[in-house]
């Protein structure tokens, strides 16, 4: 297993840690409206000279406050799916301690090098969001908003844990294909599904939290000063994505994931 000293990361002084809290509050505030924002604190942490399996680790440990608080902002939006959220939870661990687990048995050179395309592919799934959300959408059962929903077929749950696999090692975009999935089960409601996505998403990354975390590969302080940012981002996304179109937001993710992508292979 590959294990890296967090002292190989750059110590950050003040106006650049400021700098990593902005990109992490942005970060926590598009988790909470569309999903994606490993697409702006990885390659964030990465320009920071920070290598890029450090980076990830510590983006996933300093975004999963913003994910707890995002969560709580939908929690009234996800009456009547608690039975199923109980369900939806074990793969979503189970995957993601597994995926977690792969990340550190990946040769840092080799990860470094999937960097770009890790980006790419995480971008290209923003771009298919809204095409694959109408397909779905015109496709799948419909169930009233409030309606009790039918326990999760077991592919849905074999489905969760690969996309949770993905999301415990490295996560970019779990969130359309979780809310793909969730369309297919006949949800329509997009509170309801983002609710949902962050609870799922909550699970995934609690115990890939606590494997980087005990691995010794995270670098504390940045990922201290990007949880405070993430946090207070995932607060105020939570209560925008209820109140403002999403478009927007997508565009803009999109733009910095093409960007980012073609930054570090150039680099």
């Amino acid at each position: 297993m590959t294990i890296l000293n967090p002292a190989d990361a750059s110590h950050l002084e003040p106006m650049r840690l400021a700098l990593v809290a902005l990109a992490a509050a942005g970060g926590g505030l598009v988790n909470a409206i569309a999903g994606g924002g490993t697409l702006l604190t990885f390659p964030a942490l990465i320009g920071l000279g920070i290598p890029p399996l450090v980076a990830n680790a510590t983006s996933t440990v300093a975004l999963w406050p913003g994910t707890l608080t995002s969560f709580w902002g939908y929690r009234d939006a996800l009456r009547g799916a608690r039975t199923w959220t109980v369900r939806w939870a074990l793969p979503s661990l189970l995957g993601g301690s597994t995926g977690a687990v792969l990340l550190l048995w990946t040769p840092p050179q080799d990860f470094a090098d999937s960097v770009p395309w890790l980006i790419w592919g995480a971008t290209l799934l923003f771009m298919l969001q809204g095409p694959v959300m109408r397909w779905v959408v015109g496709h799948a059962p419909h169930i009233a908003d409030g309606q009790e929903l039918p326990p999760p077929r077991s592919g849905f749950l074999i489905y969760q844990f690969l996309v949770a696999v993905y999301g415990g090692y490295f996560g970019a975009g779990a969130g359309i294909l979780m809310l793909a999935a969730l369309g297919m089960m006949g949800l329509t409601n997009i509170h309801t599904m983002n609710g949902l996505k962050n609870w799922g998403g909550l699970n995934i990354n609690v115990v890939a939290v606590l494997i980087f975390a005990a691995s010794g590969i995270v670098n504390w302080p940045v990922a201290l000063t990007m949880a405070i940012g993430a946090a207070l981002g995932g607060i105020v996304g939570a209560r925008m994505a209820q109140r403002v179109g999403q478009q927007w937001v997508r565009r803009a993710i999109i733009a910095i994931g093409i960007g980012a992508g073609a930054w570090t292979i150039y680099r």
